[in-house]
């Protein structure tokens, strides 16, 4: 009998078993590895909208997803120095109708679990202390692999590799000489249990504050459990090059402008630990034979569309979808030879919309950040004047259905093609 195709993912995080999740679905043999001893999320509160919700209710993970998180009703945005309320934003009804899912907040570690559970009751192979120092493309019997060496010499081969190890790739260093972009604003975390919260908010919805330099969110977390808040700010020191949190006065002094509100509410955070913020400029090759980069090692972006994580999931469903038509277009007899044709297509397909969304969550928190009161007043006034059907002029092309195979040509495009080329 013909064998299964093999997948190498590497990375652990929420993109990687995205990916092995997806792959395993179509009846890949697939194997995952992470560098770390174990496997885990970092942060808090991750918030997910409708475009990877439905993505997950179609993984069948959707309804855990919303039995530990909170599916709010609202998005509300305000004006952190006045505490002028900006834009409110009903996701129920309309909205949820408009499209066909929910958006939902979680902790970050508790939708990870969600995907690898999911992962190892369809039988994905999970590996520890693994990190991978290369990745090559093996030529042998008329057929391409590919292989990954791990630092401590162990090798893996497959037939196809995604690389999911973020924005650190050592993968992606083998296709580009690129390196992350500090922001110079950092961030503050703290999902504390409701009863320890000096300010909760409003419980029905994810509020944003936007101030000069800065900003704040809170949401709240595991059907109210916990509330979760994030300050994120313009760091003179991590500007200077120090990474390291050595004490909270520059962050009190980034928000001493701001309501009574706000200043509260960055008691519900944890001061021992500051996240830099980084991302990369977009980069429009991501595969190197039958290897691909995949989330953050592919398109690493700023927190302010709320997208890293729904875009590495967004990267999992067109894999799936492309190599469904090709690599397992038979299920039986899996067609290995077609993975260099999938990535290029994943690549032609993805790589648009996620630089796109990059350079879109860069100017977002530009305006989110504005300084100057002719500046603040104007962008109030463009916040207060959208109505709801303005809204979704700047929130379809994000949220709704996607694309995720190439178009095909029909007949006529490729005669015309032929003709011009």
């Amino acid at each position: 009998m013909a064998q299964p195709t093999k997948v190498l993912v590497i990375g652990g995080g929420i993109g990687g078993f995205g990916n092995a999740l997806a792959l395993r679905r179509l009846g890949a043999e697939v194997e995952l590895v992470e560098q770390a001893p174990e496997f885990g999320e970092v942060g808090a509160g991750l918030q997910m909208s409708p475009n990877a919700t439905r993505l997950l209710r179609e993984w069948g993970v959707l309804d855990k997803a919303i039995e530990t998180g909170v599916a709010p009703r609202y998005i509300v945005f305000r004006d952190a120095l006045t505490g002028e309320e900006l834009l409110r934003e009903d996701v129920t009804g309309e909205y949820y109708e408009r499209y066909g899912a929910p958006y939902i907040v979680a902790h970050r570690s508790d939708l990870h679990r969600l995907l690898m559970e999911e992962c190892q009751k369809l039988g994905v192979i999970l590996h520890n202390d693994v990190r991978v120092a290369k990745t090559e493309n093996v030529e042998a019997d008329g057929r391409t692999t590919a292989r990954a060496t791990a630092a401590d010499g162990r090798v893996f081969e497959a037939d196809a590799i995604v690389a999911a190890d973020g924005i650190k790739s050592v993968i992606r260093a083998q296709l580009s000489d690129d390196e992350p972009v500090g922001s110079e604003y950092v961030a503050y975390r703290g999902a504390l249990p409701i009863s320890q919260i000096k300010h909760a908010g409003d419980m029905e919805a994810v509020v944003v504050w936007m101030g000069p330099e800065c900003h704040l969110v809170q949401y709240p977390l595991r059907q109210g459990d916990l509330f979760n808040t994030v300050a994120v700010y313009r760091s003179k020191s991590f500007a200077a090059g120090q990474l390291v949190y050595e004490g909270d006065a520059e962050l009190r002094e980034a928000y001493k402008d701001c309501v009574p509100e706000v200043q509260a509410a960055l008691d519900n955070l944890s001061h021992v630990q500051r996240w830099p913020m980084f991302d990369r400029v977009p980069i429009e090759n991501w595969v190197d034979g039958n290897v691909a980069l995949a989330g953050d090692a592919a398109h690493p972006m700023l927190q302010y569309l709320a997208q890293g994580a729904c875009q590495a999931l967004e990267d999992a469903a067109a894999l799936e979808a492309i190599s469904a038509k090709s690599v397992f277009a038979d299920r039986d007899n899996h067609d290995a030879s077609q993975w260099n044709a999938v990535f290029r297509e994943y690549n032609a397909v993805r790589q648009p919309r996620t630089a796109r969304i990059q350079t879109t969550a860069r100017v977002w928190g530009e305006s989110w950040h504005l300084t100057g009161p002719v500046e603040r007043t104007v962008r109030n006034m463009l916040w207060k004047s959208a109505d709801r059907h303005g809204i979704w002029e700047y929130t379809d092309w994000l949220y709704g259905e996607q694309q995720y195979t190439a178009p095909v040509e029909s007949s006529e495009d490729a005669t015309l093609s032929s003709t011009t080329r």
